[in-house]
């Protein structure tokens, strides 16, 4: 699934009309019909019910006069709330508003905040509201009416079925303008929005339908549009069953370097992800101190003792011997548990320069390069870094509210600046290629918040790539699996403590959905 900025979907819309020939008119007239069908299957037994549609001037508005005339004709009791002036009102959407004044169907202006006040008891007796007000192109705050009007409609807590967008919802980074609609329902018109499916705005816009309105695939085409919704039918096109003659060399060899005193857990939850993702080989490169715990943990995995300091941490002058055990190797893996010595930050650095093999960057390996991001440039091989917030606000120097309010356009240009996958964790976690390309992925719920269940991303991306999907497939795949064994371990536990060692058992099972023969 394509997801559109609110610029794109203006083009898009631009192209269809002035160079395809569909006239505005009758998108409009398409998309309210649409709607109305979603609306009529979504609510079977509320033809009796009293519908409410709040509308705007603009060409939301207009939507919402087309689904008004649309359900009058189905039998449906509607009645129409204006909240705005009828005189700034135009184009299409004017056109419709002037259909539906010859039509017996009640209209009720409330464009001022003594007019909405003296209405408030008539919305208040309202089944089902239908949210016309504001559209996909709202960027700054809900004036004051208006946003008296979408709190007061939010506080009946009647069901919500909002018209290409949740009124009040920014449309390309999920956040709301002030105030925003809580749809129950949200249908989407041509393309789904951006901020429909980044958090809070996933919450705000609730179950989504995309509704074909009659725009022409080549359009969407031409409009550039490098944002996907990661799905499983996606997640399935790029998978591959093991040949039934291979053998552990042929699923690849990974190299994990991670782990101190004290952090052990999470080498140790890394190398047994990637052995469940199905790595061929894992070999562990971890302080001699730690080695015989870790290796007494993860039996399928490989161990290889290195000098520490006297804080258990892998000394720099390991350095020569993680070089001599890269022969072979299709992968590393580095930073979980490892420590924030100066050690780790040479022996990171050094690694990114010379290793000729992808590399998946996470926790104490961020936490240095956080002190020098430019020494991302100097990498021969691909690099996938999978930054938490606060991970991401120490690699960009910018504070994590900025990081949460700015998600994706922060994660694009890190990922555009420094030729790496830049894998933003958290909820409807975003993956920003070098090209520009974005994903954001579907899969994953909240009870995956809690310690480990990052280290064990780090091992299902890995694993993939050792197994020889490129890095960017084992970055979208890594992702969407991880959620999805996520969301399994949730259907039968609940959210309440699930742990990250659930997601490792699960994860075999979800990639064998996916596996093709």
């Amino acid at each position: 699934m394509y997801l559109v900025s609110a610029e794109q979907m203006r083009l898009i819309d631009k192209i269809t009309i002035e160079e395809f020939g569909i006239p505005g008119r009758v998108l409009m007239e398409n998309a309210g019909r649409e709607a109305v069908r979603i609306f009529i299957k979504t609510f079977k037994k509320g033809v009796n019910k009293k519908i409410a549609i709040a509308a705007g001037a603009g060409n939301n508005g207009g939507d919402g006069f087309v689904i008004a005339r649309c359900l009058l004709f189905y039998g449906w009791d509607v009645t129409l709330f204006l909240f705005s002036n009828p005189k700034k009102i135009k184009g299409a959407a004017k056109n419709n508003f002037k259909l539906l004044e010859s039509l017996d169907i009640s209209i009720i202006v409330a464009d001022t905040p003594k007019k909405f006040n003296n209405y408030k008891k008539i919305m208040g007796t309202a089944d089902i509201w239908i949210d016309a007000i504001l559209g996909t192109g709202l960027k700054y705050q809900v004036k004051e009416h208006i946003e008296n009007v979408i709190e007061y409609i939010n506080s009946l807590k009647k069901p919500i079925f909002a018209i290409d967008m949740p009124s009040g919802l920014n449309s390309d980074t999920g956040l709301p303008n002030g105030t925003s609609i809580r749809a129950d329902f949200t249908v989407a018109f041509g393309l789904a929005k951006t901020g429909q499916k980044l958090y809070p705005g996933a919450k705000y816009t609730g179950k989504l339908k995309v509704a074909d309105i009659g725009i022409p695939p080549h359009v969407i085409k031409k409009a550039a549009v490098k944002t996907r919704l990661i799905t499983a039918d996606y997640i399935k096109s790029e998978f591959l069953q093991k040949e039934p003659d291979a053998h552990k060399g042929d699923c690849g060899h990974l190299f994990v370097i991670a782990g101190s005193e004290g952090k052990t857990g999470a080498a140790i939850l890394t190398a047994k992800a990637a052995v469940r993702s199905g790595a061929g080989l894992v070999t562990m490169a971890v302080p001699e101190s730690v080695n015989r715990t870790i290796e007494s943990c993860v039996t399928e995995a490989m161990t290889c003792p290195l000098p520490e300091t006297s804080k258990k941490i892998i000394k720099i002058e390991a350095f020569n011997i993680i070089k001599k055990l890269l022969k072979g190797k299709n992968c590393i893996a580095a930073g979980p548990g490892l420590g924030t010595e100066n050690n780790v930050k040479k022996l990171i650095y050094g690694l990114i320069e010379a290793s000729e093999i992808p590399m998946v960057i996470d926790a104490d390996a961020l936490n240095a390069i956080s002190e020098n991001p430019e020494i991302l440039k100097k990498a021969k091989a691909p690099l996938i870094l999978t930054p938490h917030p606060k991970e991401m606000a120490r690699l960009i120097k910018k504070d994590v509210r900025y990081v949460c309010e700015e998600k994706m356009d922060a994660a694009k240009k890190f990922a555009e600046k420094y030729n790496a996958i830049l894998i933003l964790k958290g909820a409807g976690t975003i993956i920003a290629m070098p090209d520009g390309s974005v994903f954001i992925n579907s899969s994953g719920n909240q009870g995956m918040a809690s310690g480990g269940t990052g280290d064990v991303l780090t091992g299902i991306i890995a694993g993939f790539v050792s197994q020889g999907y490129t890095p960017a497939i084992s970055a979208i795949a890594g992702v969407y699996m991880h959620g999805a064994a996520g969301d399994a371990v949730a259907r039968k536990k609940g959210f309440a403590g699930l742990i990250a060692s659930d997601i490792i058992e699960a994860l075999p099972y979800e990639i064998k959905k996916y596996e093709i023969g």
